[in-house]
């Protein structure tokens, strides 16, 4: 039977803390997994809708982008994806009497968990200015409403239109069609924040700012290397991939400052041995790499292969360019920089040198740990540099792999949400929708924030997500918040977004990727596109949380409506009623794409075209892989300080927080954690269980503060340091971003540790405060 909400804030003040775990899944993920879909489902329910999560006929997890094998299992889901599914799917509603209860400046001091413990929103919310409290509103009102504030703006640039990566292939497209009709290319999305970086060092280097892999390619490879990530709790399902890799003969190497049980030991519930017996070891080799010492251990292995003279020179000659120069930066490594930088001892990376020596095929995969630093893309262009030296792009079980983090935050970059879209795609939305795109460049998400902030931008427009939480600089982002005329969130479920707003808030529910689609041509279905460039449908076969809720193409077709009346050439109301009429102007429109409503019916969808993949072709400036030559670069750390890592809890995807634990670690009961190498604690004059404030350091000279984080001595390489996001995000800089793709250098944040003010007390809703 499903629980009610909790009432009041959990206390977080102490929480409990015992050794790391050595393994991932098994019989207690199941049991964690039933007892979450329990409480937001009850039993039967939850058993029902889990069996259509990643099925051909069913729907497309709303968590992580991992794909899904040709041959699915019967619970074809992870423990986190079945959390994603139980919150989407719960029986706890929030209703417009909740609001008349709770006034904005309560909810405002209310925690993340709490806020998104309480349900699926049912109607239309409105907040007015001067007002206290959301009030139901009607969808006609409040489209008015939209309408009439894009209309008083002195130009389209003055808006800003957000997507998450929960939102469809279909909408997204929606979404930048309406925008760009507007008059803006004022799109930032979550991309701007996670894997910007990737695309930006893969178009240079490949030409395609995508994975090259299939997951094939992963159970085929030789060699996996597994660089700053932590799959058990981010993309738990690609704990199965690695195990069929392990299974076939693969060697698996992971690098990252923390050790971590899902790249341990994966115990697979899907099999007896994972459930009753010790599960598979999936890491051979595991290097704790200093927190953005990356790129300089990708140098120094390029060096070590060309002084083997170990290359593969008829693929260099044939596909490359830039060999040269890149040669002669390999060659003049310092390697004193390196052991520096790298945190590592030579005999580490020699080991890692003979593993890269007796593979024939090896695939890189990464995530965050590598692309929210400074030099980000530089250590990216690094990683692809590896590969080419020995032929490891365009064949099998070799290739680069980012492993994106939403469900579809892939899909809406290949739709067009992309605050900088290419000369192509603009003339082909000309071509096909008769109007002139906007051609000037427009916001990303810290670029939309500074706008914000300055008084340029006065409307934000959020499809999905919680952008508040999940930007950095937490005090900038919320009061840049709080200086536009209106904010309008697209949302299932209350979060922080939704009480930190400008004079005048929309909330808009909508339909979840679990729930039936029914427009006025019928039942619908979407589309997204997986971390490997698999494009399938979804279908949700749940009935709506609420009478009162849109789908997103819904949404955003009324919308255009009520902004551009009757001038528009775009059918916007045919659109709404008929989402295969949006898949045929989607196949004109993006490459790859032909025969969309054909192909997508198809069980499991279709692969989108990879010229590196598919060819050896490499549509870049050079019409070959390009090698780089970037200086070697690494935070350097002043004495005394640490570098801060912002990452997730076991119980949490993205901004949405499910529990207080974070099992894998060790940590019960509360999220207000710092974990710090015992030698570096003590060098604070910090013992195990005290409490400290994390204090972080910009080049300005300004400080910001996250105050009572629980000590907790943990092996991670000394001078890093790492604690759970939203809560951190006030210790980012607005400012300190990745050069090329200015992503938030999420994962190399200079700080002090000092010990607490008692004037000071932590508030639930983040405690945040700079100056």
């Amino acid at each position: 039977m499903a629980k009610k909400p909790p009432v009041g804030d959990p206390v977080q003040d102490a929480p409990r803390v015992t050794a790391p775990k050595q393994a991932a899944a098994g019989l207690p993920a199941i049991g964690h997994t039933m007892k979450i879909a329990g409480a937001q489902m009850g039993a039967r329910r939850a058993a029902l809708t889990l069996l259509k999560v990643n099925q051909k006929s069913g729907f497309d997890c709303p968590g992580c982008a991992w794909p899904e094998p040709e041959h699915r299992h019967t619970f074809e889901f992870c423990e986190n994806g079945a959390k994603a599914v139980a919150e989407e799917a719960t029986l706890r509603r929030v209703t417009p009497d909740f609001f008349a209860e709770h006034p904005v400046a309560d909810l405002a001091h209310r925690s993340g968990y709490w806020l998104g413990q309480q349900g699926r929103i049912t109607q239309p919310m409105y907040l007015a200015e001067g007002a206290e409290r959301y009030e139901a509103v009607p969808w006609e009102r409040a489209f008015e409403l939209i309408a009439d504030e894009l209309h008083a703006l002195d130009s389209p640039d003055e808006a800003v239109f957000y997507t998450s990566g929960r939102t469809s292939n279909e909408a997204a497209f929606l979404f930048q069609l309406f925008a760009r009709e507007f008059g803006t290319n004022n799109l930032p999305d979550c991309s701007n924040m996670c894997h910007e970086s990737s695309g930006s060092a893969l178009t240079e280097t490949l030409g395609v700012g995508k994975g090259s892999v299939l997951l094939d390619d992963l159970h085929r490879a030789e060699l996996i290397i597994v660089a700053g990530q932590n799959p058990g709790t981010n993309h738990p399902r690609m704990l199965s991939a690695l195990e069929k890799a392990k299974r076939g003969g693969a060697t698996i190497v992971t690098v990252n400052p923390l050790r971590e049980a899902g790249t341990e030991r994966f115990r697979n519930p899907q099999n007896a041995a994972g459930l009753a017996g010790g599960g598979t070891v999936l890491t051979d080799l595991f290097l704790p790499v200093r927190l953005g010492g990356d790129q300089a251990l990708f140098r120094a292995l390029g060096r070590l292969i060309i002084e083997a003279g170990a290359l593969d020179r008829d693929f260099i000659a044939e596909h490359t360019h830039g060999f040269g120069d890149y040669e002669a930066a390999a060659l003049a490594t310092d390697w004193d920089e390196v052991l520096r930088a790298t945190g590592l001892d030579r005999a580490d990376i020699d080991r890692l040198l003979a593993l890269v020596l007796d593979a024939k095929s090896i695939v890189v995969c990464w995530a965050m740990g590598l692309t929210q630093h400074k030099h980000a893309v530089p250590t990216i262009r690094e990683v692809v540099n590896f590969l080419l030296l020995r032929g490891n792009v365009g064949r099998p079980g070799a290739g680069v792999c980012p492993v994106r983090g939403h469900s579809n935050v892939q899909g809406d970059r290949t739709m067009g949400i992309f605050e900088r879209p290419g000369a192509a795609f603009l003339d082909a939305l000309r071509k096909e929708f008769g109007f002139e795109p906007p051609r000037e460049h427009g916001l990303d998400v810290v670029r939309a924030i500074r706008a914000l902030r300055d008084g340029d931008a006065k409307v934000f427009f959020a499809m999905g997500g919680n952008f508040v939480a999940a930007s950095p600089d937490t005090a900038v982002t919320e009061a840049a918040m709080r200086r536009a005329g209106l904010t309008v969130h697209v949302s299932t479920k209350l979060n922080r977004s939704h009480v930190v707003t400008g004079a005048r808030a929309l909330i808009l529910p909508t339909l979840g990727r679990t729930e039936k689609d029914r427009q006025a041509g019928g039942e619908q279905f979407v589309t997204v596109e997986d971390s490997m460039g698999m494009v399938h449908a979804s279908h949700g076969g749940l009935p709506p949380a609420s009478p009162h809720l849109l789908s997103e193409p819904a949404i955003v077709s009324r919308l255009a409506r009520a902004v551009f009346g009757g001038d528009s050439g775009v059918p916007w109301a045919d659109f709404e009623t008929d989402y295969d009429l949006i898949r045929d102007r989607i196949s004109r429109v993006v490459p790859g794409f032909d025969g969309f409503n054909t192909k997508v019916r198809h069980p499991g969808g279709f692969t989108l075209p990879h010229a590196p993949r598919d060819s050896r072709t490499f549509p870049t400036a050079t019409g070959k892989a390009n090698f780089t030559a970037a200086p070697v670069e690494y935070p350097r750390v002043p004495e005394g300080r640490l570098l801060l890592q912002t990452l997730r809890s076991h119980d949490q995807y993205n901004t949405t927080i499910y529990g207080l634990d974070d099992r894998y670690r060790g940590i019960k009961g509360g999220r207000r954690v710092v974990l710090v190498h015992p030698d570096d604690a003590a060098a604070a004059g910090l013992r195990d269980g005290d409490h400290a404030d994390l204090v972080s350091e910009w080049t300005d000279g300004s400080e910001r503060r996250a105050d009572g984080f629980r000590v907790v001595h943990y092996p991670t390489p000394r001078g890093c340091a790492a604690a759970y996001y939203p809560e951190t995000n006030v210790l980012i800089p607005l400012d300190h971003t990745a050069d090329t793709s200015n992503t938030p250098a999420s994962k190399s944040v200079v700080i002090r540790l000092e010990q607490p003010d008692p004037a000071r007390a932590a508030d639930p809703a983040g405690g945040v405060e700079s100056r």
